[in-house]
């Protein structure tokens, strides 16, 4: 099995909790070779971790022959301009979120990647999860009839003081937590004609930074069910993480457990419209009730695990597609248009 040599640009949550432990993790398939960090003592404790060199400056990487690919995985700020001088130096490279912050700007990757040949992957693995997986395989069944509705909450109480909710940085919850439900919100809207329509609340509330730490997204687009996005830090009693709601049934649940319920028209009472008041024998007024022959199921999984199983999924394209010429499943183009949706909310909501 070929074993791929990767460079890791940021050890911070990201690049050394997600990427770092997965690459150790899989030894045989992935080998740090080398650690870009700006903190000394962080770029020390990489050294020991991985047995590879690290360095202060991306910069150093430049005329190293032994790298398959480069983790991007530095401040989000820094994401453009260091994917672009990554691929002008012939790096493929694995960008970390938020990918771009406008879709001007994907379009200047996606135009440098053309350009120079080199691989131009986005760290989208919340696409791959276990407990999006279910929700579009019960989706896709048509047990529940056509979809109206969406919801999809990213909610929790927390305060934050970090760099990222810092608006220079290009820090806030949509641009941080964002990519993860926009992107399966685009996915389950798949609308490909064009943009969808989009409203959106933000505001600040429990951050110290400028930047918004709720938002509230709703996009629609012809033939589509709409699709309510909520991702909020001061939800003190967050009780869902996916709501589906559809003409025979509905979904609800989070990413350790869904439980969804339906019923087969053709098994339910027959009705009929009655434009009549509707009464009892003894004509006291009655509401429309019934019962229907509800059928339930359900899917259990660890969170720990089903976090690490995406990953693992989005690596797998990855390395098919550098090992085994095999097509990346998620692609810039298809980032593009969740670039836009965030660039459009933005534009809805001058700075707070």
């Amino acid at each position: 099995m070929k074993q791929l040599k990767i460079a890791i640009i940021g050890q911070g949550r990201s690049g050394r909790d997600i990427h770092g432990s997965y690459i150790l993790s899989e030894s045989e398939k992935y080998r740090v070779a080398y650690v870009v960090e700006l903190i000394r003592e962080r770029r020390e404790k990489a050294e020991k971790e991985y047995g590879c060199p690290a360095f202060a400056d991306y910069r150093e990487l430049f005329g190293k022959k032994d790298i398959d690919f480069v983790v991007n995985a530095g401040f989000s700020h820094q994401h453009l301009p260091v994917s672009l001088d990554l691929l002008d130096h012939g790096f493929n490279v694995l960008c970390e979120k938020p990918f771009a912050h406008t879709a001007a700007q994907v379009d200047q990757l996606i135009a440098r990647r053309d350009k120079t040949g080199r691989m131009l992957a986005v760290f989208q693995q919340s696409r791959f999860a276990p407990y999006f997986e279910q929700v579009k395989n019960v989706i896709a069944s048509g047990v529940l009839g056509r979809i109206v509705q969406i919801g999809i909450e990213f909610n929790g109480y927390a305060r934050r003081w970090d760099w990222q909710t810092l608006r220079e940085y290009g820090g806030g919850s949509l641009y941080n937590t964002g990519p993860h439900p926009v992107d399966q919100a685009l996915d389950l809207l798949d609308y490909r004609q064009g943009n969808p329509s989009v409203f959106c609340k933000m505001d600040r509330v429990n951050t110290w930074g400028d930047a918004e730490d709720y938002v509230k997204l709703i996009l629609s687009a012809p033939e589509r069910p709409l699709i309510d996005v909520e991702i909020s830090s001061c939800d003190a009693y967050p009780s869902f993480t996916y709501n589906v709601q559809g003409s025979s049934g509905g979904l609800k649940g989070d990413m350790k457990e869904l439980k969804w319920r339906w019923f087969v028209p053709s098994e339910a009472p027959e009705q009929k419209l009655l434009p009549e008041p509707l009464h009892d024998k003894d004509w006291n007024p009655l509401y429309c009730r019934e019962d229907l022959p509800w059928q339930e199921d359900s899917w259990k999984g660890s969170e720990t695990a089903v976090f690490n199983e995406a990953v693992a999924k989005l690596y797998a394209t990855v390395y098919d597609h550098l090992v085994n010429k095999k097509p990346l499943v998620v692609t810039p183009e298809q980032v593009r248009q969740q670039i836009w949706v965030m660039e459009e909310a933005h534009r809805q909501n001058p700075p707070l």
